[in-house]
């Protein structure tokens, strides 16, 4: 990369006079509106759905009453999606595109308390939540939550899959109950602690360390997200692994659900260096998009990092072998990292198997133009992300169910050890690869627990993996 892309040079292919129709603006037209256009123009399913097809409409009459026949818009739009539950499970819409854009800033009202949510042993419905990590100068912090932590009730309500959404994110303030383990069937023990949310910004870059065994300098970095606001962190992070003289590097992106396609390509030329200039991946849209240089779609290893106009160098690695820790919550832009550089160097994945997120989306306003915010519709705030491209490495190849772990070690809930010390599981058995060789077996002591859901699908961003049109 580092490449600028000059999007206002992609134009979208209008081939029938149904996608000129004009809508009389009121309240109940206008967001469907702007939601049928946005994916009649991009989405990437675009001719595999009847309701968007160019030619759907015969009128201006036939297409008004086609979007009156919906009054709540988030129904609109999911149900012109493709295949919701197999195929594109990523698309999303919100009612506030302000919140969206902090979310992509990592911004968020958050009581700092990340968790994971598992049904019990034996059962289809209750649930317990195990703590992920905490984010420092938080709520949560400071009153002492820490990872492992176990809770199965909040208000004194006991967790079940269909009451934890109305509990846990509809609120800005609830209490847990904490439990013990149990063997997967969880027993509160009494103590409980009440969490309040703010506005919160999270650096991705938890824990940025070295660690020196026998002749071995390795780096170990847990990266939870790509946000591109945090992109010169990163920079400086591989600056302090690279002034530290590393010999091999850990990525930990076991709860990183994806983010910015540029970080993503940032953070793979920091790994390496070697590769600047070479293709990194390629992008693929839908046959209505047009772009005046194929290249555009293109993403390229970088020396380079472009922010509003100015380039800061990147402190690159040159490795040619780099370990990654993942699990299912690992997804869309971490694993662009692990396919893009699959065809230069050695990737050695631990853990269990990622997530399965091979497309990207973009955000749709209601503008002119869709993608920028000149001439916004300020009568409502409503956006849409949806999925408008696939994306595939040098080799043309992508993992749409996710990729296999080549040391396969699962985390146990009730020894999840302590993020970026030798307690943690995961690292300790990747740093015993690094130095011995040895790859072991799959630890499947949880196998008949069922973790569902984690508090970043909560997010607007959630497993997302997005690129900027400028």
């Amino acid at each position: 990369m580092t490449r600028n892309i000059v999007y206002l040079l992609l134009f979208i292919l209008f081939t029938t006079s149904c996608t000129k129709i004009k809508v009389t603006p009121s309240e109940n037209l206008e967001v469907n509106n702007f939601i049928w256009k946005g994916l009649n123009s991009y989405y990437l399913w675009q001719n595999n759905v009847t309701d968007l097809a160019d030619n759907r409409f015969l009128n201006t009459n036939s297409y008004e009453s086609f979007l009156n026949s919906y009054s709540n818009p988030a129904l609109f739009f999911e149900n012109l999606l493709y295949q919701r539950n197999t195929i594109d499970k990523w698309s999303w819409i919100v009612e506030d595109y302000v919140a969206l854009e902090n979310s992509f800033q990592g911004i968020s009202t958050h009581n700092g308390m990340e968790f994971g949510l598992v049904y019990e042993k034996g059962s289809a419905s209750n649930i317990f939540g195990y703590v992920r990590y905490v984010l420092p100068n938080s709520d949560a912090s400071n009153k002492n939550i820490t990872r492992g932590m176990i809770f199965n009730g909040v208000n004194r309500v006991k967790l079940t899959s269909n009451n934890y959404k109305n509990l846990l994110f509809s609120n800005n303030e609830y209490t847990i109950d904490l439990a013990d383990y149990n063997n997967g069937n969880p027993v509160t023990n009494g103590t409980s602690i009440s969490l309040v949310k703010s506005s919160l910004t999270e650096n991705p870059i938890l824990i940025n360390k070295t660690f020196n065994v026998g002749n071995k300098k390795i780096g170990y970095l847990m990266y939870n997200s790509f946000t591109a606001n945090f992109d010169s962190e990163l920079n400086a992070a591989f600056l302090a692994l690279k002034n530290n003289g590393i010999t091999d590097l850990i990525v930990d992106f076991r709860y990183n659900g994806g983010g910015s396609v540029a970080s993503a390509v940032y953070l793979s030329s920091m790994i390496t260096g070697q590769f600047n200039g070479e293709l990194f991946a390629k992008q693929s849209w839908n046959s209505k998009i047009k772009f005046s240089n194929p290249q555009l779609l293109e993403d390229n290893f970088t020396d380079q990092i472009i922010k509003n106009n100015q380039q800061e160098p990147i402190n690159s690695l040159n490795l040619d072998k780099v370990h990654i820790i993942t699990t299912n919550s690992t997804a869309s832009a971490s694993e662009l990292v692990i396919n893009g550089l699959k065809p230069y160097i050695d990737v050695v994945t631990i853990g269990t198997k990622t997530h399965g997120k091979y497309v990207g989306s973009i955000t749709l306003y209601d503008s002119p133009n869709l993608y920028d915010k000149k001439e916004i519709n300020n009568n409502h705030f409503w956006a849409i992300q949806p999925i408008v491209f696939e994306i595939k490495n040098k080799l043309n190849t992508n993992d749409i169910d996710g990729f296999e772990s080549d040391i396969q070690l699962a985390e146990e809930y009730e020894n999840l050890g302590v993020l970026g010390e030798l307690s943690d599981p995961l690292l300790n058995r990747t740093i015993k690869y690094i130095t011995t060789g040895t790859k072991g077996k799959l630890n499947l002591k949880h196998e008949n627990l069922t973790e569902f859901y984690n508090s970043k699908l909560a997010l607007p961003t959630s497993n997302n993996m997005y690129i900027k049109i400028k």
